[in-house]
C-alpha cells in the first residue's frame, strides 16, 4: 500500500524526486571515488603513490567481492518484504556516514587504511542502495517512458557531479585558504571536501524517501535474518539454473552488459590517469576535465532516452559502443592534449546513453515483483568481471611500453561487449518473464 502523501503526487513529481537521488549520489562517485578523494589517498596519505594505488586496488577488489556475493540476495529480500524504499534509506544513510568519516583521514600513512576501509564500505553499501533505487524505477515508469526516465536519472547524476565539482573547485580546492579555513595542512582541504560531499548527498537523497511508492510484500519477511538470507540465496541459485534452462536471452544480457559496463567504468577510472601521465594535465585541469565529461555524459544520456523509447535500448547501446570504439582510437596515436580533449568528450557523450539504455533494457524485461532480484544480479554480474578493464589496461601497457596503449585494452573489452550484446534478442526475455508472471 502506498503512503498517503505519495498518492497525491503526479508521475512527473515522483520521477523528479527519484532522480534527485542520482543528482546527490554523484558526490560519492565523482568526488570521492574518481576525481578528488581517492587521488588524495594515493598521493598524499599513502607513503608512496605506488603503495597507495596497490592498496586501493586490493580494497576495491574486496568490496567488489562482497557486492558480488551479497547484492542478489539483498535484492531478493527487498522484493519479498516490499521494502525497496526502506533499504534505500538505510543503505544511503550508511554511505553518507562513511563519507563523513573521511573527514578524519589526515595526510599521514597511518590514516591510509581508515580511508580505504571507509571508501570500501561506502562502495559496498552504495551498490546495495542502487539495487533498491533501480527497483523503485520499475514502479514509477511505464513501458513507453522507461528509457526517458532512466536517461533522465543518469543525466541528473552527471549534472549533479559537475555542479558539485565546480562548487568545490571554486570554494575549496583552488583557493589558498578555502571554505571553513580549508588549507593544505593535515589534508584539511580534502577532508572538508568529503564532509561537504556527504551533506550534498544527504540533502538530495531525502525527497525519494517520501515520494517513492511502497509495495506489498510478496511473502512474509519474518524469521531469523540469517536463515532468511540463506533461503533467499538458495532461491537465487535456483533462479540462475532456471535462467540457464529457460531464459537464455536474459542471461546473455547479464553477461554482455557486465563486459561492456566494465569497459565503460574503465574509461572514467583511467581518464584522469591518462590526462596526468600522458598529456600533462594539472590537478585543476583534471577536475575541469571531469566537469566537461559529466556535462557530455549527462547530455548524451538525456538525448538518448528519446531514441531508447522510440527504437528500443539495444540500438542505442550498439550505436554508442561503436562510436566509443572509433572515438577512442586517436588516443593510441597522438599525445596532443587537444586530441585527448576531443576524444574524452566524444567518449563521455556516448558512455551516458549506453549506461542508461542498459538499465532501461533490464527494466523493460523485469516485472516489478522481481525488480530487486534482477537488479541485484545486474550489480553482481557487473562486479564479477570488474577486473577485466583494469587488467587489459595494464597488460596493453606492458606489451607496448607506453601509457596511452592502455586505451587499446579498454577498447578490446568494449568490442567483446559489443559482440555479445548483438546476439541478445530483446523480445525473448520479455516473453520469458511474462510467462513466469502468468504462471
Amino acid at each position: 500500500m502506498e503512503t498517503q502523501g505519495s498518492t497525491r503526487l503526479s508521475p512527473s513529481s515522483r520521477i523528479l524526486s527519484w532522480a534527485l537521488w542520482d543528482w546527490g549520489s554523484a558526490s560519492f562517485n565523482a568526488v570521492i571515488i574518481t576525481f578528488v578523494f581517492a587521488p588524495y589517498l594515493t598521493k598524499s596519505v599513502a607513503a608512496t603513490e605506488e603503495a597507495g594505488s596497490s592498496a586501493l586496488g586490493w580494497s576495491t577488489a574486496a568490496a567488489g567481492l562482497i557486492i558480488a556475493l551479497v547484492a542478489p540476495a539483498a535484492g531478493t529480500r527487498a522484493d519479498s518484504g516490499g521494502r525497496h524504499k526502506l533499504w534505500l534509506g538505510v543503505h544511503t544513510g550508511i554511505v553518507i556516514l562513511t563519507m563523513f568519516g573521511l573527514f578524519f583521514v589526515r595526510d599521514s600513512p597511518e590514516y591510509l587504511w581508515l580511508g580505504l576501509l571507509l571508501i570500501a564500505m561506502g562502495s559496498v553499501f552504495f551498490e546495495f542502495a542502487e539495487v533498491s533505487y533501480n527497483g523503485i524505477m520499475v514502479r514509477i515508469t511505464q513501458p513507453d517512458n522507461v528509457g526517458k526516465v532512466s536517461g533522465f536519472g543518469w543525466g541528473m547524476g552527471y549534472a549533479g557531479g559537475l555542479v558539485l565539482l565546480v562548487i568545490l573547485l571554486v570554494l575549496v580546492i583552488q583557493p589558498e585558504v578555502g571554505l571553513f579555513g580549508a588549507g593544505d595542512e593535515g589534508g584539511m582541504r580534502f577532508r572538508v571536501v568529503a564532509a561537504l560531499s556527504a551533506v550534498w548527498f544527504a540533502i538530495f537523497a531525502v525527497p525519494v524517501m517520501f515520494t517513492a511508492p511502497s509495495a506489498k510484500a510478496s511473502k512474509p519477511s519474518g524469521g531469523h535474518p540469517i536463515k532468511a538470507f540463506i533461503a533467499d540465496y538458495g532461491a537465487l541459485v535456483r533462479r540462475l539454473v532456471r535462467m540457464w534452462k529457460q531464459e537464455h536471452q536474459t542471461l546473455r544480457f547479464f553477461i554482455a552488459s557486465a563486459v561492456f559496463r566494465d569497459g565503460l567504468a574503465a574509461i572514467f577510472a583511467f581518464a584522469g590517469v591518462l590526462a596526468a601521465g600522458s598529456y600533462g594535465f594539472s590537478p585543476a585541469e583534471i577536475i575541469i576535465l571531469g566537469v566537461a565529461a559529466n556535462v557530455a555524459a549527462g547530455a548524451g544520456a538525456m538525448i538518448a532516452g528519446v531514441f531508447d523509447d522510440r527504437l528500443g535500448p539495444k540500438p542505442v547501446i550498439i550505436a554508442g559502443l561503436i562510436i566509443i570504439l572509433l572515438g577512442g582510437m586517436p588516443i593510441l596515436f597522438s599525445d596532443a592534449p587537444v586530441v585527448f580533449w576531443v576524444c574524452a568528450l566524444v567518449l563521455s557523450f556516448c558512455v551516458g546513453p549506453v549506461q542508461s539504455s542498459s538499465r532501461s533494457f533490464l527494466a523493460r524485461i523485469t516485472p516489478p515483483e522481481r525488480a530487486g532480484e534482477n537488479f541485484g544480479l545486474y550489480a553482481t554480474t557487473g562486479r564479477a568481471v570488474s577486473f577485466l578493464g583494469p587488467a587489459m589496461f595494464a597488460v596493453s601497457i606492458s606489451i607496448f611500453g607506453f601509457q596511452r596503449a592502455g586505451t587499446l585494452g579498454i577498447l578490446v573489452v568494449l568490442f567483446i561487449g559489443l559482440l555479445l550484446i548483438i546476439r541478445v534478442r530483446p523480445d525473448a526475455p520479455a516473453k520469458s518473464m511474462q510467462a513466469q508472471v502468468e504462471g
